[in-house]
């Protein structure tokens, strides 16, 4: 039985006389004082944001950009700083000519020489010697260990510094009896010894001479192969091209210094020098030298090879200290068994050789068994190979040329030691210095081709003048282009950092270009090259600065990622709260009731 409970006439009435009341119920009305004391908190919050929080972020987020000369550095890239020069300073010696004679002779050579230059950059400049007394370059004390090259005395190159450093002397002598003028080159000296016709020698009022035409003649072929190489190397520049332009006039002054530095090259001789490019080796302070003896039998198992290096190799080393510093180590490996590659040498009946494939060469070395690895050193490593076949298959060379010795590109050398080319017995245990001696020779053949050296004039001083002429004019190109590819990095890249070192080395790097240049001008040759390696170093370490490079791969995506999990929480509520003390104002401005 359900049982219901009514309500009574008192319950209703209290229901909609209480409803009413709940809906119109407010909370008590905020005094002036509080809302002010609200007001001032949110402002002392935006205040501590804005003037204290903001500034540290900025200031601790910023990217510091040292402030760089960057049209000054790329004018150096474009070639309208410095136009290099190479003013050749050459002495004439005529102690049996009349004064007047000798130098009215040096005045129509060089007219003749001037004539017959095609290349302006590269210039020989004639001088009369001031004494006509002899200037003998020790040649009784020299002794030459090769007829090409002269190795021992080469610690007496190269005395003249400063403004006047001689590239060649040229010492005129008459000879009776002859009836055409000749030149000999001495190998072992900077002197150019030209025998003439005693009718030849022009008078004061002459107006030719076949005597000074001789003379040009000579020495331009002396120079050809340098003129070609530093041709070869301006024309490279520009050919390559340095960082891209951002200046309007760099088109304008490629073409102006491409056109100066125009030199055409027959097809043969660009072929020639693209290849020695290309097997050199870039430049470097310092190279380390690997000399390695390998044998596949246990013979020879010991060599005299510091004093071979003593007296063969070490003298070419110290004359080009003044271009590269060396470090030499050595080492011996017995049982060095061929690379699986090769083929075995092959028997040649008719000649009674034993031969290797031309196709076989690139694989000589077996580099999974001997211990040819780079050094753990400052600067590029060049492995020179002496190997020293089995008395079976000896001697042994290359098929077809017959050659004992090859080079491997941007590696080193290697030498095939025979019998009959040590002029010793190699199954004995010790190889002798004088077997090593040819070996040696070859090697220092193979190193001045690793450096760039030219062939040609015959003599190694001279070769080592041209040697450091074209390094000074490649490293002063390849730090003038480091300096455009740096201004240009730091303009296309505005949110990488600059630091100071990068500054300081780029201040050092224009310095030195700029006493470059000048050196070169002055005909100084040596200063020009220790400047220009000191840009080199300095331009690299300026582009190469760690600092810059982290900062590349840092873009603004990462950026908004990383900060917007730490300010959301916190930004959010001030944006809300000062838009809501902004509605509050806003209202009671309309309703015309005091903030």
């Amino acid at each position: 039985m359900a049982q219901g409970i009514d309500a009574g006439p008192e319950d209703a009435n209290f229901k909609v006389a209480s409803s009413p009341a709940n809906a119109q119920k407010q909370p008590p009305p905020e005094s002036p004082k509080s809302i002010k004391t609200r007001g001032f908190v949110i402002l002392s919050f935006w205040a501590v944001v804005l003037l204290l929080g903001l500034p540290v972020w900025l200031w601790t987020t910023s990217i510091h950009r040292a402030r760089l000369p960057l049209q000054h550095m790329l004018d150096w890239a474009d070639g309208k700083t410095c136009k290099p020069t190479f003013p050749l300073q050459i002495t004439i010696e005529a102690p049996f000519l009349q004064e007047p004679e000798a130098a009215h002779l040096v005045r129509m050579t060089q007219h003749a020489l001037d004539d017959l230059n095609e290349f302006s950059a590269h210039h020989l400049r004639l001088r009369l010697a001031k004494s006509f007394l002899s200037r003998d370059f020790q040649n009784a004390s020299m002794t030459s260990i090769e007829d090409e090259y002269a190795i021992g005395p080469l610690t007496q190159f190269g005395n003249t510094d400063g403004l006047d450093e001689e590239a060649l002397t040229v010492r005129l002598q008459p000879q009776p009896g002859a009836q055409t003028a000749r030149a000999e080159l001495q190998s072992h000296s900077t002197r150019l010894d030209v025998f003439y016709v005693s009718h030849q020698s022009p008078s004061v009022s002459s107006s030719s001479s076949t005597l000074a035409t001789f003379i040009a003649t000579k020495l331009q072929e002396l120079f050809a192969e340098e003129q070609a190489i530093v041709a070869y190397i301006l024309q490279s520049a520009q050919t390559m091209g340095h960082a891209p332009q951002i200046s309007s006039s760099a088109s304008s002054a490629s073409r102006e210094f491409r056109s100066r530095s125009h030199r055409s090259l027959n097809p043969e001789l660009a072929a020639r020098l693209d290849s020695r490019m290309t097997r050199s080796l870039k430049y470097a302070p310092t190279y380390h030298i690997t000399v390695s003896l390998f044998t596949p039998s246990a013979a020879p198992s010991s060599w005299e090879i510091e004093l071979a290096l003593a007296e063969y190799f070490t003298p070419l080393l110290d004359s080009i200290s003044g271009v590269s510093n060396f470090t030499v180590d050595t080492q011996v490996q017995l049982y060095a068994t061929f690379s699986p590659s090769v083929h075995s040498p092959e028997y040649d009946a008719e000649q009674q050789i034993w031969t290797l494939r031309e196709e076989d060469l690139s694989g000589f070395i077996n580099a999974a068994e001997w211990p040819l690895s780079p050094s753990i050193g400052a600067g590029p490593t060049l492995n020179f190979v002496l190997y020293v076949p089995d008395r079976s298959t000896s001697p042994l060379v290359v098929r077809g040329s017959q050659a004992s010795s090859w080079l491997i590109p941007q590696w080193g050398g290697v030498v095939i030691l025979n019998p009959q080319n040590a002029n010793a017995t190699l199954n004995e245990a010790t190889l002798l210095k004088e077997s090593i001696q040819p070996a040696l020779l070859t090697f220092s053949h193979q190193l001045l081709s690793f450096l760039g050296a030219p062939q040609t004039p015959p003599s190694l001083p001279l070769q080592l003048q041209t040697l450091t002429r074209i390094r000074a004019a490649s490293l002063l190109l390849s730090a003038s282009s480091t300096m455009g590819s740096l201004a240009w990095v730091t303009v296309a890249l505005p949110s990488i950092a600059i630091p100071e070192t990068v500054s300081s080395a780029v201040d050092t790097t224009l310095g030195h270009l700029r006493s470059t240049c000048e050196a070169l001008k002055e005909g100084r040759f040596k200063d020009a090259l220790e400047n220009a390696r000191i840009a080199e170093i300095q331009a690299e370490k300026g582009f190469f600065e760690k600092s810059m490079v982290g900062q590349v791969y840092f873009p603004d995506e990462h950026k908004v990622a990383v900060y917007l999990p730490l300010l959301g929480p916190v930004g959010v509520p001030l944006v809300m709260s000062a838009l809501k003390e902004l509605r509050r104002l806003w209202a009671s401005r309309k309703a015309g009731q005091p903030g």
